[in-house]
Formats: C-alpha cells, structure tokens, sequence
C-alpha cells in the first residue's frame, strides 16, 4: 500500500509571502521619516555629505564607482537604504584619507608628457599606450615612495597630493628622472611637473580649486625634465636643500598675475 502523500504545493504561497515582504520593506525604505533621518545621518557624520553626484566621483576610484552606483540606483525614488549605504562609503572615505596623511594644507602635483601627442600620431595606439603604462608605473612608485597620493590619471600625466612640500619637489623631479629612463625603441620621453602649495577643497577623493589651477598652469609652463613651483611651495621647505632659479615673467591664464614661479633640483648633497 502507498503511503499517503500531501500533493499541495506551497511554493506559490511562499512566493506570495515574500512578495509581500518584499513591497513592505520597499514601503518602509521610500518612507519620507525614514530619509529624511537616513539623510541628516550624513550631515553628522565625517566625509563628503554631497558624495554620489558626478563632481564627487571624477576620480574613478573603487569607492567612487560604488558610491556612483548607489547613487545612480532608482535615483528618481527616495531611498532611505541608499542614504545609509552613502553614508558607509562616506565614512570609510573619510577615514582612508585621514589614514593617507591628507591635510588641509595641500602640495599639489601636476605631471604631464612633453611632445607626447605628435609622438603618439607617429607610432599609433598601442605603442602609446605601452609608454602610458610604462610611465604609471614609474610615476606611481616614486610618489607613493615620497608618501604622496596619486588623486587622478589624466592621459598622458596625472594628479598628486603630498602632505609634505619637500617631498613633493623630490618626488617630482625623481619622477621625471624615472620617466627620462624609459626607453622605448630609441624613445625617450620627457616628462614636466608643476606644484603650488594652498588650502584646495576636497570633493570625495579629488580635489578642486583656484589652488588646483595655479599648479596645472605652472606645470604647463615647465619644460621637459623640468620642476617648477610656485613661491608658496618655497616658503614651506629649506632652500639650503636645492637648487633655486627664478622663472621670469611668468603669466598663465587662470594664475594670479604677481604669482613667482621657480625651477628648482634637489641638493642631495645638502647636509
């Protein structure tokens, strides 16, 4: 004899159940209290408030991306849940960048390859791109060596931070050393740093500001293999440990007309 079997199929009411379920939380999380609360959350505590937009993301990071995301999901709906998984990207955004040594005053570092364009017309693509990675990791190196932060790649140069003036006139001119080293099939490319030293506002993990302009427009002004600095970079370090030159009429567009402008190289042999 066949035992008995119970042929019901409570699939479908599991399904039901956690349809239901699932329409309550979406309830609760669109629930104005709720992110409203989530929202004031992010005002209180540490890191970019406004974090998710598109000025706050520009760098690329992880982070960025993930916090890009969020902010991208259903963003049409309040979300008290997207609130409050900003606001954990927030915090650990915050304290990485405390753990980075991140101050408010702030050395900028601009990079960028001289005649690289033409270079690039004349070998195509591919060769371009084995110097790109080639000077990145040459780059990278030295700057992480000097305990600066690279905040962005920006084609064929790139953006960093330092704490630390001096060490970011030193990792600038041995970033351009490493660069002059490479060789790449009788190419040797030449690589120009600009620095200025200011008060930059942080959005998320970039930064922006008249301070960060000055220093694009002084490493535009450099020539290869060249380190140039604003007056303000030099009235942070000890000038007994390099060699200084005045730049002479400087001008820029987007630079304080009065702004000095000096090339300098490391002493090494300074005590």
């Amino acid at each position: 004899m066949r035992p008995v079997t119970d042929s019901h199929d409570d699939r479908p009411d599991r399904a039901r159940k956690v349809s239901r379920f699932v329409d309550r939380l979406r309830a609760a999380d669109q629930r104005p209290g709720l992110v409203r609360s989530a929202r004031a959350v992010r005002r209180l505590i540490p890191g970019d408030r406004d974090l998710g937009d598109a000025l706050s993301t520009t760098a690329g990071h992880p982070s960025d991306r993930v916090a890009r995301l969020l902010a991208e999901a259903k963003a049409e709906q309040p979300s008290a849940m997207r609130e409050l998984g900003l606001a954990a990207v927030q915090v650990w955004q915050a304290v990485a960048q405390g753990r980075d040594g991140d101050t408010g005053e702030t050395t900028i570092v601009f990079t960028d390859l001289v005649g690289f364009s033409s270079w690039a017309l004349d070998v195509g693509d591919a060769r371009a791109l084995e110097l790109l990675r080639a000077v990145s990791t040459a780059s990278e190196a030295t700057i992480a060596r000097h305990r600066g932060r690279v905040v962005k790649g920006l084609g064929d140069g790139l953006m960093a931070v330092f704490g630390d003036p001096a060490a970011a006139v030193e990792a600038a001119y041995e970033t351009c050393g490493a660069v002059s080293a490479i060789d790449l099939g009788g190419y040797r490319p030449r690589l120009r740093a600009g620095l200025h030293t200011g008060h930059p506002r942080k959005v998320g993990r970039d930064y922006f500001g008249v301070d960060v302009n000055i220093a694009a427009r002084v490493a535009d002004a450099a020539a290869g293999g060249e380190v140039l600095v604003t007056g303000d970079v030099l009235a942070k370090v000890d000038t007994a440990r390099f060699t200084v030159r005045r730049r002479r009429k400087f001008r820029a567009k987007g630079a304080p007309g009065d702004l000095e402008v000096f090339a300098v190289v490391p002493r090494y042999d300074a005590p």
